[in-house]
């Protein structure tokens, strides 16, 4: 079963997440409409089950919670992941959304790194600040402990940005977590 439970209680944030990787429900609840949509078209395309309850002190902005679900998520997916047999590992996913054009590139084997190349057009779409994507991003790939490249070849609508980041991700994801065998994918025989 490659499904995780992680909770996350802080003075900023209450966080309960499940995550399923071969799929299922997809619940969101971030009390933050613009990260529920991004999260929604993460869990469809992806495949995975996502059931994520989250609460946050939006009085002072969206900035803790979007930050801190990235965290979770990420303690999930690496739960979720356990020992990694037969494991694709590597995959990339090149996603267009009307005139923005975004990819996404990881390896799943467990040597955390982030880099985001990615200029937004736009500070904001709607009350959602888009800077807080690249919180998120760097969030879950450190916490996931995965190699996660993520690049914006062109676009001029912040919200199709984004939006294809997070679909090139979820099927960049899709595709690492398949399994191919029984074999764990390393010559150095560890992940």
């Amino acid at each position: 079963m490659r499904q995780s439970n992680v909770t996350r209680m802080t003075k900023e944030t209450e966080i309960q997440l499940f995550l399923d990787l071969d799929g299922g429900d997809i619940k969101i609840s971030t009390g933050v409409g613009f990260f529920d949509h991004m999260l929604n078209s993460f869990a469809t395309h992806s495949g995975f089950a996502l059931v994520l309850k989250a609460k946050g002190d939006l009085h002072v902005d969206c900035h803790h919670l979007v930050e801190d679900v990235g965290i979770v998520l990420g303690q999930a997916f690496r739960e979720a992941l356990s020992e990694k047999i037969g494991i694709r590992r590597f995959a990339d996913a090149m996603i267009p959304m009307d005139e923005a054009l975004c990819m996404t590139v990881v390896d799943l084997g467990g040597r955390a790194f982030f880099r985001y190349d990615v200029e937004m057009p736009q500070e904001k779409c709607g009350d959602f600040e888009t800077c807080l994507i690249e919180e998120f991003l760097r969030a879950f790939s450190f916490n996931a402990g995965i190699n996660l490249h993520v690049r914006c070849l062109y676009g001029s609508n912040a919200h199709h940005i984004m939006e294809a980041i997070f679909k090139a991700l979820a099927r960049t994801l899709k595709d690492a977590v398949k399994t191919e065998g029984d074999i764990l994918p390393s010559t150095k025989g560890v992940l």
